[in-house]
């Protein structure tokens, strides 16, 4: 099974905001999902809440972000802390 971090929309017709989740590949954009990491608002002025010792724990797991979920998690550092993690376990 390939897990994706990857947007679910929610919200209204013309006020979305989107959960980041982590799901199966196969699975519909908003359909099931395994585990809740954080939450996005383009709306208001780009709110972005994530979980990040679940995100990074999931990115450990192999799981392959979209790239507005990469560009998320960049942007709020999470990025680095991973990278940063699979420096040391190299060393």
């Amino acid at each position: 099974m390939a897990v994706k971090l990857r947007l679910t929309r929610m919200g209204a017709k013309g006020r979305p905001f989107y959960r980041i989740v982590a799901t199966d590949s196969r699975r519909k954009r908003d359909g099931e999902y395994i585990e809740l990491i954080g939450t996005y608002e383009p709306i208001n002025d780009s709110k972005v809440k994530i979980n990040e010792e679940v995100a990074l724990k999931w990115l450990e797991r192999g799981a392959i972000p979209t790239d507005t979920v990469r560009n998320l998690f960049s942007k709020n550092g999470i990025m680095k802390k991973f990278a940063d993690s699979r420096v040391k376990k190299d060393k």
